[in-house]
């Protein structure tokens, strides 16, 4: 490597990951070995050529811990209001909403849904009542714990507040009443404390936030167990629900626990295909499209590239084939914990790496600025093995950010792909061009 070795680009990675937070989603390592590759000594090692499969709650909580600032979004707010004759009909801003009301909103990660069910909860606290006001759902503990940080910040000059973690290995004597003013929990735990331990009277509950609810629905029992706590509820609480992305399974939920509901959505910024150039390499193998890579690194100057691959196993071995060229690679890989993934996309963000190789799964939501391109060293497929558009769109729309012009390449090794590429190319009715890597006057073309 130019600068530092590949070995050492790991332990950095996970030094920074070890002191980023104490949370752990799993307890696999990753170590690399002599040549660079990534040794996996978890039990599920031999998965490791298994497609990356998604996990809706470490996705949440890598983007919480990656995001320093709010999505700069220019879309409008679009108000949905339940009742046409209610003067809240024709409102046209959170000022005149006149909250407290029933609410499903929906924006991407990154928006501000965090901080507005926070001050949500902190406006209807009535601090001399030393019982539980306000109850809070999250899908999983650490985000759970996520949440409770924003709250304590934003909390932090009102000293009387105090807040109760319902989640696992919070062990309280039963009997016992608590007298937080506020809880938040996983579905579980706090339906425990509602019903069988009685720690919460559930009619003094004033707001009650069902967070991350497209999370929520994925995870088994835990839409029942949400279902079965608000109906405990008194009926003037004020509930609300908010999600990332609003499928009908996240629809037919949200009204299922917020009754009467008054609807914020705010659509998610459109990605576009015209700044971007895209190509296509034909190769024959695997061998043959790292050597393609390879000759592209050395016609163009890439500031920083991103390359998706479609298994855990041909990231690795990709990661380890670049830094022997003596490239700066970064690996993400969906056995690592969420911490280290959170590290490692910082450290690219930073330009401690140039390359980053990684599965689809892993890179959802990062944004840098310095990527010129990005390879698809596989095509994107769904689980059927159809083109997955929507997918290609997010990957190379990386590239054409920020007002830059972008580069897309992608490479087809057999017919099956080549199919795949000419069904994406009707998609989005853009042509894809042909790249020859072995000829260097015409990558050099491109670069211009």
């Amino acid at each position: 490597m130019a600068t530092d070795s590949w070995a050492l680009a790991v332990d950095e990675q996970e030094a920074a990951a070890e002191s980023l937070s104490n949370l752990h989603l799993k307890e696999e390592k990753i170590k690399p070995d002599a040549n660079g590759a990534v040794v996996k000594t978890n039990a599920n090692a031999e998965k490791a050529d298994e497609e990356e499969k998604e996990d809706r709650a470490a996705q949440s909580l890598l983007n919480k811990l990656i995001r320093s600032n709010l999505v700069d979004n220019t879309n409008q707010v679009e108000v949905l209001q339940r009742d046409p004759n209610s003067p809240l009909y024709s409102v046209k801003s959170f000022e005149e909403l006149r909250l407290p009301q029933n609410l499903i909103a929906q924006s991407q990660s990154g928006t501000g849904k965090t901080a507005a069910f926070v001050l949500a909860m902190l406006s209807q606290v009535e601090p001399a009542h030393r019982y539980p006001q306000c109850l809070c759902l999250s899908p999983t503990y650490e985000l759970a714990l996520q949440t409770g940080k924003v709250i304590e910040q934003m909390g932090k000059f009102y000293p009387e507040l105090k807040l109760a973690y319902a989640v696992r290995g919070n062990k309280l004597e039963r009997g016992q009443k608590i007298s937080e003013h506020i809880v938040i929990g996983t579905p579980g735990t706090v339906l425990d404390w509602c019903a069988k331990l009685k720690f919460i009277d559930p009619k003094k509950i004033k707001v009650f936030v069902l967070d991350e609810a497209d999370v929520m629905i994925a995870t088994q029992g835990h839409q029942d167990q949400s279902i079965r706590i608000q109906r405990m509820l008194p009926r003037n609480c004020q509930m609300l629900l908010f999600s990332a992305t609003f499928e009908d399974s996240v629809w037919k939920f949200a009204q299922k626990v917020v009754p009467d509901p008054n609807i914020i959505k705010l659509k998610r910024e459109e990605e576009t295909l015209d700044t971007i150039k895209q190509y296509y390499v034909l190769c024959n193998n695997r061998d043959e499209k790292f050597q393609a890579l390879c000759n592209l690194y050395g016609a163009i100057t890439i500031a920083q590239a991103m390359i998706f691959c479609h298994t855990r196993k041909t990231a690795s071995w990709l990661a380890a084939e670049l830094s022997k060229e003596g490239h700066q690679v970064a690996l993400l890989s969906g056995e690592m914990m969420v911490e280290q993934r959170a590290a490692v996309i910082e450290r690219f963000r930073e330009g401690k790496e140039k390359v980053l190789v990684t599965t689809n799964v892993c890179a959802r939501g990062i944004d840098v600025e310095q990527v010129s391109v990005v390879i698809n060293f596989d095509l994107p497929v769904d689980k059927d093995g159809n083109p997955d558009n929507e997918t290609y769109l997010h990957r190379i729309g990386r590239t054409g950010r920020f007002g830059k012009r972008g580069l897309a390449v992608n490479m087809v090794d057999s017919k099956h792909s080549m199919n795949i590429l000419n069904r994406i190319q009707e998609h989005f009715n853009k042509k894809i061009e042909r790249l020859d890597t072995d000829d260097l006057d015409e990558i050099e073309k491109i670069a211009n």
